[in-house]
């Protein structure tokens, strides 16, 4: 039987499909009838021992390689080749098929190389399959390439010294295509670059092949991964191709001496856009992102992220300084403050909270390491010495609109620790302990500034406390309708600003109020004149509480104060007046034996003696008792001689 080539064969049971009789010239799928088909007795074939219809049922056609190749049948192309193969070379030795068949075995050869160009191509379509037949032509061209791996296998088991003609690795060659094809869409990436006149050159390089990368990936997953058998894990191994080809691309372009705007650019590609990607969940649940590893090494990311995070912090330092100037110009052009609801704002302390949110925000998403991020923020203290130097000027001034501006500055102030404490993981330590130190020192000179006037003015009522026009008639009624007056002046703050103030205002007073007392001008002789002045005390602390709660103070503990001194005034039993003394210094440990003293010695018929017990005991309780970190101070600002 003569061969396609012309060259004469002895025929066997072992003939090529080719050297088959075929009826009709043109054949189709549909059939195909399998090389390993064997025919019974009755002239069907049968396949695994099932018999097939007869040929007048279903005609029988066997294709030539040369229609496997034109209908991109290729794995059915590689089964005729490799039956040839055997067919040559099965029981004869290399140099034996040479002589016997040359023609034979060129014709073989050349084509394998034809298939081997038809697997080629059809592979380097992979990203670009447009019609049904493309698709079937890819997984029969993987089909083609995992026969030949097993053939390559089987050839090596046979013969210890390879064949000429194996092993043909069209599996290597697979990946080497595909690695070519990679590196081809990301040289050259077709998908729109957008918005390119925003763009530098860089930019628009990284993003055009980002984008691409992104496209191909989501064509992987959805068409390409069905043409390939789980075995092969084709999903992972396209995301280990394009993960290698961009970082490659990233790291020549780190290495130019890159500005500000394309660095952050560059970093955010490598730290939030392309893993962005890569979490998509049709991406994540096909690809294992862990295994890829960073886009760019360690070292030379790190000199990025020193860069973006050093040009972030100086423009923070830039928004939030031209923040305070433009406070300072609205200052020394004599404009108050705006007011909102009746209460002075400043736009100082939400404007620079925005930026530094923002910033900050921005720089955690990409970088991915809040401590990294702080370093955005370390300069913080800088502002705020600015902001409490410009305070500082403000009341030195004392200008016609200065407290306007200091009751602005006081929401600014709470505005800000809030901020710190909430969100003090944006912070280094010690810089929101520095700028914490730095707003208590603001919130207490505001309060002075404010305050000083009120307690100028009340200072004539303060005098008579403790004296015996104290208790011959109400000298107290002046002291709260002065008070009364001066609160009025205090409104303009924020609902807890202004809580805050009286509530220091509440303290002062009565911090002034116990030292008036102690000082000792008025001598309680006998039980009436220690009533009379326990009913004027509790009166006292009974009205000036509800004058300030009416105002918005919450600062109830005072009233106690002055309640528990006022039952040591009226108490005549020792025992007595030690238990209340007890319960005076378990509530407030800064009570002194000197507090105690000058008390007692207002009750002018309790001996020496008797103050001294009651000392002691106040001595003893003090020794026993472990102060609470969070107990109110209040006799430790009350001074006495």
């Amino acid at each position: 039987m003569q061969t396609q080539s012309g060259s004469s064969t002895t025929a066997t049971s072992n003939s090529s499909p080719e050297q088959t009789l075929r009826a009709g010239g043109k054949w189709f799928k549909k059939f195909w009838r399998s090389p390993t088909a064997q025919t019974n007795n009755n002239g069907s074939s049968t396949t695994d021992g099932h018999p097939s219809p007869t040929e007048e049922e279903q005609p029988v056609v066997n294709p030539t390689f040369e229609e496997c190749l034109e209908g991109q049948y290729l794995f059915e192309a590689a089964q005729l080749l490799i039956d040839r193969e055997k067919h040559l070379f099965g029981e004869i030795t290399e140099a034996d098929a040479l002589k016997a068949h040359k023609e034979a075995v060129k014709k073989l050869a050349a084509d394998y190389e034809a298939l081997e160009m038809h697997i080629k191509q059809t592979v380097q379509q992979s990203l670009s399959l447009g019609r049904e037949e493309e698709v079937s032509a890819l997984i029969s061209a993987v089909k083609a390439i995992n026969l030949e791996e097993e053939q390559d296998q089987l050839w090596r088991q046979r013969c210890r010294t390879p064949r000429a003609w194996r092993p043909k690795k069209w599996k290597e060659h697979h990946d080497k295509v595909l690695h070519e094809l990679v590196y081809s869409r990301l040289e050259n990436p077709s998908t729109p670059t957008g918005d390119q006149e925003n763009q530098s050159s860089i930019q628009a390089d990284i993003q055009s092949m980002g984008r691409q990368l992104k496209e191909d990936m989501e064509w992987v997953v959805e068409v390409v991964k069905n043409c390939y058998p789980p075995e092969m894990d084709i999903c992972n191994f396209y995301a280990r191709q394009y993960h290698q080809t961009f970082s490659a691309r990233l790291r020549k372009i780190a290495d130019f001496v890159l500005d500000d705007k394309d660095c952050s650019f560059l970093l955010r590609w490598v730290k939030e856009f392309y893993p962005g990607i890569l979490e998509k969940p049709e991406l994540a649940s096909n690809i294992n992102t862990k295994a890829l590893g960073n886009l760019l090494p360690d070292k030379l990311l790190k000199a990025l992220e020193e860069k973006y995070l050093s040009k972030q912090q100086s423009n923070l330092m830039i928004f939030i300084g031209r923040v305070l100037d433009e406070a300072k110009k609205e200052w020394d052009q004599g404009k108050e403050p705006t007011r909102d609801d009746g209460c002075y704002v400043s736009p100082v302390a939400y404007d620079v909270i925005q930026f530094i949110n923002g910033i900050v925000t921005s720089a955690h998403i990409t970088v991915r390491d809040p401590h990294k991020v702080q370093k955005i923020t370390s300069k913080l203290t800088d502002f705020m010495q600015r902001y409490k130097e410009f305070h500082e000027d403000i009341i030195r001034q004392n200008k016609r609109h200065s407290k306007a501006f200091i009751k602005a500055n006081l929401s600014c102030v709470k505005q800000f620790r809030d901020f710190l404490i909430m969100e003090s993981h944006l912070f280094p330590k010690n810089v929101r302990e520095n700028c914490l130190r730095g707003l208590t020192e603001m919130k207490q000179s505001a309060h002075t500034y404010l305050l000083t006037p009120v307690h100028k003015i009340l200072k004539p009522h303060y005098q008579k406390v403790g004296t015996s026009d104290w208790l011959k008639k109400n000298t107290f009624e002046k002291l709260l309708n002065s008070t009364e007056e001066e609160l009025r002046e205090l409104q303009g703050l924020t609902q807890s600003c202004h809580q805050e103030l009286i509530g220091q205002l509440q303290q002062e007073m009565t911090v002034e109020y116990v030292r008036r007392l102690l000082k000792g001008e008025v001598k309680l002789k006998d039980k009436d004149r220690q009533q009379k002045a326990y009913m004027t005390v509790k009166e006292n602390a009974e009205r000036l509480h509800n004058l300030f709660a009416r105002m918005g103070s919450k600062q109830d503990w005072l009233k106690e104060i002055l309640t528990k001194i006022a039952e040591v005034l009226k108490l005549q039993d020792i025992p007595a007046i030690q238990m209340q003394i007890i319960s005076l210094g378990s509530a407030y440990p800064d009570l002194s034996e000197k507090h105690v003293s000058a008390l007692l010695k207002l009750k002018t018929n309790l001996s020496k003696a008797d103050r001294k017990i009651v000392k002691t005991t106040l001595s003893d309780t003090l020794k026993e008792s472990r102060a609470d970190p969070g107990t109110r101070r209040f006799f430790s600002k009350v001074e006495v001689r």
